[in-house]
């Protein structure tokens, strides 16, 4: 039980950590605030309020990891490294690929909720 909350403290802290230092971070929370109410106008069916959700917090997931790789390169050297710079490149493209994603998803489901598919 101990380990449990531990982990629970680790990752409340990871989060509080990421919302001060990350913009791109608070702008999905407040995307997440938003969706979350909105996924119930839009969807009718619980699987597809819930895919609205996720894919949302998929996006928080992979901003994570992203924003963790480029602290761990800052932590290693604040030179300019072209290897290091690739590394957060393609955390960037990551992010950018769940957003598409993201959007795919929501462009669907409006579309079915509005009658054009």
């Amino acid at each position: 039980m101990h380990r449990l909350w531990r982990a629970c403290i680790n990752s409340w802290n990871g989060l509080r950590g990421v919302a001060r230092s990350e913009e791109a971070f608070r702008q999905e929370v407040l995307a997440f605030v938003i969706a979350v109410p909105l996924a119930f106008v839009v969807a009718a069916e619980t699987w597809k309020r819930l895919a609205l959700i996720l894919v949302i917090v998929f996006i928080m997931i992979v901003e994570l990891l992203n924003t963790a790789i480029e602290k761990l390169g800052d932590r290693v050297s604040l030179e300019h490294d072209p290897r290091m710079a690739l590394v957060k490149d393609l955390g960037s493209a990551a992010v950018g690929l769940s957003l598409l994603v993201a959007g795919a998803v929501w462009l669907v489901a409006l579309a079915e909720r509005f009658g054009l598919i």
